[in-house]
């Protein structure tokens, strides 16, 4: 979408849905969070084996054995 297209939409909503798209495109001005919000959905059912994994992963942590995210090995940039 160009930008002269969004001003079009923009000047076209509804009173009503002002206040909604106001906090719609302040978020999107961080790429990031509009790149998340943008992308496609899971439409992956939830299997047993997720739920097993997510389990499994819970249980860990209650035991102190899972590793956080500060211990992660970090991996160098390839050709580095």
């Amino acid at each position: 979408m160009r930008r002269a297209e969004l001003h079009r939409v923009v000047d076209e909503l509804p009173d009503e849905s002002v206040d909604a798209a106001g906090v719609l495109l302040t978020r999107a001005q961080d790429p990031l969070v509009a790149a998340l919000e943008a992308a496609p959905l899971d439409d992956q059912p939830y299997a047993e084996d997720d739920r097993a994994a997510s389990v499994a992963g819970w249980v860990a942590d209650q035991r102190g054995e899972a590793i956080k995210a500060g211990e992660l090995p970090v991996e160098p940039e390839p050709g580095a």
